[in-house]
Parts: structure tokens; sequence; C-alpha cells
């Protein structure tokens, strides 16, 4: 069971709901140790006084305030002094409607569980009232000597409460980027067809479907370089597109994005038939990117949680899965051919691209990098 990060009381009206704080989110990044270059020595952080050169044990070492001709000290319980409602209390200001809350403002996301049984109708009232309303509660609270201005809301049975940044702390896009266009004019013609391959890539917003492949590169290098082997060097990324060859360009990836699947006639219902390989950098191309599905979305799906809308996700993941069955190696996404890949435990899996995995699954041996 989790530890909470946090514990105090959410208020909203004379109304008062004892909360705990979790977690919502993990990292997957690989973490690395720093070692001296040469051996095995690892390289550590000191806190040393710059002046003497040894080093301060944490308990001697006090928070100071550089005011340019003099330091002003200031203690750890100073701080909680000041806090408003001594760091235990999220007061809600108010309601806002969800859609008013621009994405930009988002941070981080923790789930809310109420601090012992006997507060769960509490919890749940408050649950079922932002759920209908659509909307979230605007507080501020006080977590570890930072204020934080703080969005609850409700999401599949529960509160979690998304940390928000300031309005000062957005910056404005046409100071920090000198580039944007202003003035620039585009053609009926391309915004049509740019239109028209926006239309046609259109897909059905399904988080569990995008993997992150980078991180399990590195993890097939380090294995590589630990057995001895190799790991083929990533594709190049695409070159920029020339203004002059824009309406070519827009015009190839409409047809390929409608390009059907098989070998038959085309079917222009399936507006999302995007995930089509051209056959050269099919996973550089910008169309789309790998749809593995992860461990981590594996275990949701196991403990129910589908993909947040009634389990339609892996309905869909299935009919992919189906959709792939019996057609020929040649034809399938990089996607596919990782997924039957995964499926049949062909080692190096990772670290192939699409010709040797096609290569891989009918036999044969291109690459030797571990999975």
């Amino acid at each position: 069971m989790a530890r909470p990060v946090w514990s105090g009381t959410v208020t909203f009206g004379l109304v008062s709901l004892p909360v705990q704080m979790f977690t919502a989110t993990d990292s997957h990044t690989i973490r690395f140790h720093q070692l001296q270059r040469g051996t095995s020595d690892r390289v550590r952080n000191k806190r040393v006084n710059e002046r003497t050169g040894e080093e301060v044990p944490y308990d001697e070492i006090v928070k100071a305030y550089d005011a340019g001709d003099e330091y002003v000290l200031v203690e750890p319980d100073e701080l909680d002094d000041i806090a408003p409602g001594r760091s235990k209390s999220v007061e809600i200001t108010g309601f806002v409607d969800l859609a008013d809350v621009e994405p930009i403002f988002f941070d981080k996301t923790y789930y809310l569980g109420p601090k012992g049984k006997e507060y769960t109708k509490i919890y749940a009232l408050l649950e079922k009232a932002l759920s209908e309303a659509d909307r979230a509660g605007i507080a501020t609270f006080v977590m570890r000597n930072h204020q934080y201005l703080v969005a609850l809301r409700a999401e599949d049975g529960l509160l979690t409460l998304h940390t928000l940044h300031w309005a000062d702390e957005i910056r404005d896009p046409r100071k920090e980027i000198d580039d944007l266009p202003k003035q620039t004019k585009v053609t009926d013609r391309e915004l049509k067809m740019a239109r028209q391959l926006v239309d046609t890539l259109h897909i059905e917003w399904n988080p569990e479907e995008f993997h992150d492949t980078y991180q399990e590169q590195v993890a097939a290098l380090i294995e590589a370089k630990r057995t001895g082997e190799s790991v083929e060097k990533a594709e190049p990324p695409a070159e920029s597109t020339n203004v002059v060859d824009l309406m070519d360009a827009l015009q190839a990836s409409v047809d390929r994005a409608k390009k059907p699947s098989g070998g038959g006639k085309k079917d222009d219902s399936k507006k999302g038939a995007g995930k089509k390989d051209s056959g050269k950098k099919a996973s550089s191309d910008g169309v789309r990117p790998p749809t593995h599905i992860s461990e981590a979305a594996a275990k949701r799906r196991a403990r129910g949680g589908g993909s947040g809308a009634g389990g339609s996700g892996a309905g869909r993941s299935k009919g992919r899965k189906k959709s792939a069955q019996g057609r020929s190696l040649d034809t399938l996404t990089k996607a596919e051919l990782y997924e039957r890949a995964t499926e049949a435990g062909v080692p190096g899996r990772s670290g192939m691209n699409r010709d040797e995995l096609v290569d891989a699954l009918r036999g044969g041996r291109r690459h030797k990098a571990t999975s």
C-alpha cells in the first residue's frame, strides 16, 4: 500500500473532509550512477563548506536569503508558522467549468482518499457532485514549504488533485519565440489539403496505445553492452519539408494515409487508416507513433481500468490485432510487426527497424541486440 505524501482537510463552504494525498504517476526513466572514468568508483555529491572545504552535517544547515549586504537566516519551523492553515488545509475558493482551465496550467496529479471510513460519505458526495456538474474546485494549499494553486476534480469514482501553474509562471510565447507566424499567407488549396490530412489521420484518444520505446532502447543498449553485442543506431530524423514541395508532401501524406491495409479495395470509411506503413522510416515520419501496449497499461486493464471509456480501448486493441491476423508481413505497420515479434518472443526486437522485424518473423536473423 502506498504511503500518503500529505494529509489534511478539504473544505468547501462549512463542510470539511479529512483526506490523504497519494502520488498518481510514476516515472520509468532508467537511472544511472556516476563513476569516475576508468574506475568503478562512485562519484557522490556532498554538502561542503566553501570556505573550509569540510563536509557539513545536514542538521547544521539552515536556509538563508541573500539580501545583498547580509544573509537573513530562516528556520524551518518559522516557515511552517506562516504557512496558511499550518499546511494542513485545502480550502476551495469556488468551482469552475473544467473546459475553462487551459491545459498549460496543469502540472502534477495526485489521488485523494478519505482519511478514515467515517468520511467516505462526505467523500462520495463531493465526488458525485463534481462529476455531475463537470466542474473543478479551485483552491490553494501549502506542502513542503511551497504554496500550490490546485484544481480538485472527480475522475472515475475518485477525487483527484491537480497542481496548477500560477498565472505569472506562464511564459508569453510571442516573447519567447522569435519566428512565430504573424501574417503568413497560405492558399485555400494548401489549407484544404492540410485539413484533409488532419481529418484522415483522426484517431480516438487512447493513452494505453502509446508506449515508451526509448526506455526499451536504453535497456537494450545496457544489455548489449553487458553481453558484448551491438545495437543498431536509430533511424535519422525526417528531413524538413521544403516550402516549394509543400503541396506534393501534403498530397503524398493523404494518399498514404488512405492506402488500404490489405491488397483489396480501399475502404474510405476507415478514417484512421493513417496507421498504414509506407515501408520507409515508418516510426519517424511523424504520421503515427508506435502503438505498443505498456506493462503499466496492461496492469491497469487487468484491474478493470480499461481505457477510461467502458473498456472500449481494449475492444479497439482486439480489433486491431484481429485485423492484422492473416495479413502479409509486408502490409503490417512497424507497430503491428513489433506486437507479433513480442508474441513470438523474438530477441532483439526493440532495436530492430521494420525490415529486420519482417526478416526475423520469417525466420531470418539480421540483428543480435537483446530485448
